[in-house]
Parts: C-alpha cells; structure tokens; sequence
C-alpha cells in the first residue's frame, strides 16, 4: 500500500523580504507593516490593483519616498501582499484540517467535515485569491509558489480522505481520493469565481451546495468502482 504524499510547506518566493528591502530597525518595520497593509485594504476595498502608490502613502501613513526605498515598484509591493496571503492561506489551513479531524471519525464524516470547513475558508479569502490567480497568470513570481501553495491544500485534503481508505469502495485509493479532492476544489471555485468571471457562477444555495457537494463525493469514494 502506497503512502500518500506529505504537504509541504509553501517555499517562500514570495516572502515580503524577497521583494523588497528588508528594514532591520523596529521603527522601519513597523512602516514596512503599514505598506503592505494598506496595499491590501486598497485591493480589498476595489476588488483589483487599481490603486496608486500616493493611495498608499495616505492610507498607510508613510511616505512615497520609503515605498519606493522598500520596493522599488508598486509590482513588489502587490507580490508582498500576495506572498503575505498565501503564508496566512497556510496558517489557517492547518488550523481548519485540525479542527476536520476533531469532527471526524470514520470516512462519512470527514468528507463533509472537510467540504463545509473548506468551502468557508475559501470563501472567506475569495477576494484576495481571486487577484493572486489572475496575476499568477502572467508573473511567474506569483504562479510558482501559488502552485506550490495549491498542490499542499489538496494534499492536506487527499490525505484527510486517505486516513479512512479502509473504508473506501474499490480499489485505488489515491485516484478516487485525488479525483474526490478536484471536484471538491473546482465547484466551490466555480463558484466563487476563482479563476473564472462571474458570468459562469451558478445561482445556487451556498449551505445546499456543500451538503450536496459532501454527499456525492462520499458516494464517490465508497462506491465499489
């Protein structure tokens, strides 16, 4: 029997100290905080990086002199925000595949436990994931550890499912599990327009979704195929 792989942790590419100066006083630091943040409050607040720099400087209290002396350009500044994402994306899957295996002890809980925490986390940081994806489609500074960061969610998802394989129906467990997981993953971003427009968004109940969504999956898996 083959062992499932392991997630890894996301490399850091894309760390706020890759791309930009990194400030080594505490007073500098606590600047550096404030551009990255406000940055993220603007693309949050306007659902994309239309924002300016000056945008930055009054809403971050800093000045445009120390953006340009940390980042040299206002792309640094989007990937440090991105990079910061994605290290939170991390943290916050580790705390919700803990509290999955809490609620779960047989492969009929775990799929829905891991349906229902997932679908929230990841509409809870749709907004943000929705502006890494479409410019992880053109900077390869973002696509490479975005991917690095998706391939360990599904990881940590596979392997959630695979703790119950016994209960599994047929054979080839890591195929169903691994096909359990990417149908799981791309209705709930079709959903939330990860990666798509909104256009192709399907008017359905958010709460109905992930019931449904649990259920076949379960099927799926335990089915003797």
């Amino acid at each position: 029997m083959s062992t499932p792989p392991k997630p890894k942790t996301a490399k850091k590419e894309l760390a706020v100290d890759t791309v930009s100066r990194t400030p080594q006083q505490g007073r500098s630091k606590a600047s550096l905080e404030r551009m990255v943040s406000a940055a993220e409050k603007l693309m949050l607040e306007r659902g994309s990086e239309e924002f300016t720099l000056q945008e930055v400087s009054q809403t971050g209290n800093v000045s445009i002199g120390s953006i340009y002396l940390r980042f040299e350009s206002k792309e640094n500044l989007v990937r440090a925000v991105i990079g910061n994402h994605l290290q939170r994306m991390e943290e916050r899957e580790n705390v919700m595949m803990e509290r999955v295996r809490q609620q779960s002890s047989s492969l009929a809980t775990v799929v829905p436990a891991f349906v229902e925490n997932y679908a929230e986390l990841l509409r809870e940081e749709a907004p943000l994931l929705r502006q890494s994806m479409a410019r992880a489609a053109f900077d390869p500074l973002v696509a490479g550890p975005g991917r690095e960061s998706a391939n360990r969610a599904a990881a940590l998802g596979i392997n959630a499912m695979l703790e119950y394989r016994d209960q599994f129906g047929g054979s080839d467990q890591e195929r169903k599990a691994n096909a359990a997981y990417q149908i799981i993953f791309a209705t709930l971003a079709r959903q939330l327009s990860l990666g798509s427009t909104g256009e192709s968004v399907h008017p359905q109940d958010w709460k109905e979704l992930k019931i449904e969504l649990g259920r076949m999956c379960l099927a799926y898996l335990t089915t003797n195929l």
